[in-house]
Order: structure tokens, then sequence, then C-alpha cells
């Protein structure tokens, strides 16, 4: 799609939303001539935060609290939120008419003229994303221009950035699998693909793990193969899912595949590193394998590690209080997430957990916490199948909590010095909270109030 094809045309934004997407994409089609409409379910009072920022533009109208399918039929274009299924009945629509049908990851690949590096996977992405960047960013001898990060992980709207984008630059993106499904409707796949694991996540929109793991591997099918500049994409050894797609591409004409484990770690690297637990050695091991692939040194790694802190809401230190230590691990929306949590820590973990129900199993979560975890305070609608598991697995040390200020108040109460306090929910936030941000900025809240009462 050309830069200037929107001029004039009817653009149709599905979903404005309140992180972004929908807000990148309707800035850069209403500044390229177009006239745009912004269609969303949600009403005036949720979306205001949003609205405000595009008063500047004249030529965007809003039709809001539900959708009107006569403007799906009636449009040029239709740019769709990722959380929008590829299936959605109004999509449908529009394609039986002939709207082209896109979004805003697809026209950033359409249009980026760098380089672009996507990673996903269930857990670590937002992180490995991150140190990627960093470690490009800090190679002293560098033949490219500047990193860019973007994507999922949401600091910086995809769109907008195009026109700062070099051609010498590299773009660093964490994709979701809904955006990789996006990507995969025009057939669009980064040149150099990583993926850090696969495990159950999405269930309420995917049905099956079958079906999550087949969203996820369109970034590894559908990437361009080359002899002359070869698709790299690189796999967890760690991950029997990830380990069987490296079998199953490795043998690929065009193609580089490329493993990684937390184990090519070596010591004086992790003497530099400050994140805790093998799982963000995993991540610092996935993002060394892509610096590799643009003769980053193990030396110039080990120099430029010890500068990267913790993301926020991703085992972030929140703070210390009498010899407790408290983090904020918000972003852990999966059971797995939370195992990896409490598996970071060798002192005595008290939990937090719980949230909004995607329909995934808490077994495996609720035999290390019996196991390994002081005592866990859970929150939100998946609270009493949590505590189920737990006690299933033999332990009587969970307790159901009303709010999260009533989990973070009772977890003061009960941790001695030496112990480690960790929001990791299991869970999305979407039953209590506007976003897993807003989740972790209260628990950070409530946390600093602590220093006041204790």
């Amino acid at each position: 799609m050309p830069i200037d094809s929107f001029e004039n045309k009817r653009v149709l934004i599905m979903g404005l939303g309140q992180f972004g997407g929908g807000l990148d994409a309707a800035m850069f089609a209403a500044e390229r001539g177009a006239n745009v409409i912004i269609t969303d379910t949600a009403d005036i009072e949720k979306l205001r935060d949003s609205m405000e920022k595009l008063q500047q533009y004249p030529n965007i109208e809003y039709h809001l609290g539900g959708h009107l399918e006569k403007d799906f039929e009636q449009t040029d274009i239709l740019i769709v939120n990722p959380a929008v299924p590829n299936e959605n009945k109004y999509v449908l629509a529009a394609l039986q008419k002939n709207v082209y049908v896109t979004s805003q990851i697809s026209i950033f690949f359409d249009l980026c003229p760098a380089k672009i590096i996507g990673i996903t996977g269930s857990n670590g992405k937002s992180t490995t994303a991150s140190i990627t960047a960093h470690l490009l960013s800090s190679e002293n001898n560098r033949k490219y221009g500047n990193v860019r990060l973007s994507g999922n992980i949401g600091n910086a709207p995809l769109l907008m950035l195009l026109t700062q984008i070099k051609s010498d630059d590299l773009v660093v993106l964490e994709l979701s699998s809904f955006q990789i499904e996006q990507l995969a409707l025009h057939k669009q796949a980064p040149q150099i693909s990583l993926i850090t694991n696969l495990l159950p996540n999405h269930l309420d929109r995917y049905g099956t793990f079958e079906k999550y793991c087949q969203a996820k591997e369109h970034l590894f099918r559908l990437q361009k193969l080359d002899e002359t500049s070869p698709a790299v994409s690189i796999f967890n050894t760690e991950n029997d899912i990830t380990l069987g797609w490296y079998e199953k591409y490795k043998n690929d004409n065009g193609r580089k595949c490329l493993m990684f484990s937390a184990d090519d770690i070596n010591d004086s690297i992790i003497s530099s590193f400050s994140l805790p637990g093998r799982i963000n050695l995993s991540n610092l091991a996935a993002a060394r394998s892509i610096a590799r692939c643009f003769d980053v040194s193990d030396e110039n790694i080990e120099k430029s590690i010890n500068s990267f802190k913790a993301l926020a809401n991703r085992l972030q230190f929140a703070a210390e209080i009498n010899g407790v230590k408290w983090y904020n691990d918000s972003k852990s929306t999966t059971p797995e997430s939370a195992m990896a949590a409490i598996e970071a820590f060798d002192k005595p973990v008290i939990l937090i957990a719980g949230g909004y129900d995607k329909h995934l199993p808490f077994d495996e979560l609720g035999v290390l916490i019996a196991r390994k975890v002081k005592n866990t305070f859970l929150i939100g609608q998946t609270a009493s199948k949590i505590k189920a598991a737990v006690e299933n697995a033999g332990n009587n040390n969970s307790y159901i909590c009303n709010s999260l200020e009533q989990a973070v108040e009772s977890a003061a109460k009960i941790a001695s010095e030496g112990d480690i306090v960790v929001l990791s929910p299991a869970c999305a936030s979407y039953d209590m909270f506007e976003n897993y941000e807003h989740r972790g900025r209260v628990f950070c809240r409530l946390v600093n109030e602590l220093t006041k009462k204790l």
C-alpha cells in the first residue's frame, strides 16, 4: 500500500481503544488526507482520553456505543484493532463488499523501509524485545542506523514512527498472536523472527492450544525464503513445541535456523545482569542470539547489559520495607508466567495472584504454590479456582481477598524479614482493572503507602 493511498479515501477504524493502536491508525490516516470514521462499542466517557488527542483532526468522525453494518460496507479501507477476531461478522461484511481490510501492524510492514526483527512468545517477549533493542543500541561498532523498539510492547506508536525510520535502521517489534494473525492475512512476516516459548494462553479467544500455536507459527511459516539474504528463524530449545519447529524448518533453503537456551549465558555476563530468575536468563539468551546476527560480541554484551533494568510490571522491584522485598509482576497473565516468577527467587515467597478468567488450567501452578510458596492471597474471578488447585496439591495456606488492597495488607501482616512478596497474578486484569498496567500502578501505590503504616 503506497503512503499516499489514504488521500480522499473513506477509512474506517474499528476499535479506537485506550492503549494507542487505534489512536495511532486514526492519526496516520487523518494526516494523509483520509475521511476517517472511528467505530467502537465503548462510549464517549471510556474513550475520552483517546478522543482528546484527536481533536486537531477535522476529518475524523465518531460512531460510538456500537457498530453499524453500513459503515463496514461503505468504506474503502477498514483498519481493524488486534482485539477483533478475523471471523468478526462486521469484518466479514466488509470483505463481502470487497473492502480493503488491513491493520496497524500490516500497514507498518507495507511501508517500513528498514529491516524488521519480530519477537513473539507466550512469556518474556516484552523483556526479550527490550533487551534486544538495548544490546543493538549499545554496540559501539554498529554498521546500521538507529534501533527502534515498538509493537505490542506499547512504548511508541508504530505508524507515526514511519516518518522517522531510515532504510539503514533496525526495527525491533514485540508481536502478539493477534497481530501475527493480522500479518498472516497479507502473508507478511519479519526477516528475523524469534519465539521465546509457547504455553497455553488466550484460550478464551482460540478455544484450543493447537489453534493458538497455529497463530504463532505464521511468524515463521510466512517468512520470505531467500538464499542470498536468508530469513532467520530462532527457537527456544527448552520448549518442546518450539524445538519441534526448529526441526521442521531447519532444512529449508533460504532460511537460517538458530536455537537458544538459558544455559548459553556465561558467568561473566550473568554477573552483569540484574534481572532475577532463569526465565530472564532465557530472555537474555534469546536477545543475544539476535544480537550475534549483527556481530555483537559477548564482550560487548557483558559491557552493556549491566545498564539494563527490569521493565515496569515484569518482576519490577517495587520497594523494600523492613527487610521484605516487594515485586510487581502484573504483566504475568498466565499460570506459567506466575510459575516463572515464583521460581525466580531462592527466598520465601508470598504470592498475590488471581484475576480475569481466560479458562486456563491452574493445576501445575497449584502444585508449585503448594511446594514453594509461604502464603498466597487471591483476588478476582479465578481466586476460588487457584485456591482449589493449591488445596488439591495439599496446601491450605491460600486465602481469598476482596480486593488487591486487602491482599497487600494481608501479605504485609505475615511477611518476615528476608521474605519476597510478589504480585504475579497468572491471569488477565479485566475483571477488576482497566489493564495490567493499571493493576501494576495500583499495586505499587499500595506498597508505597505501606511505608507510612509499617
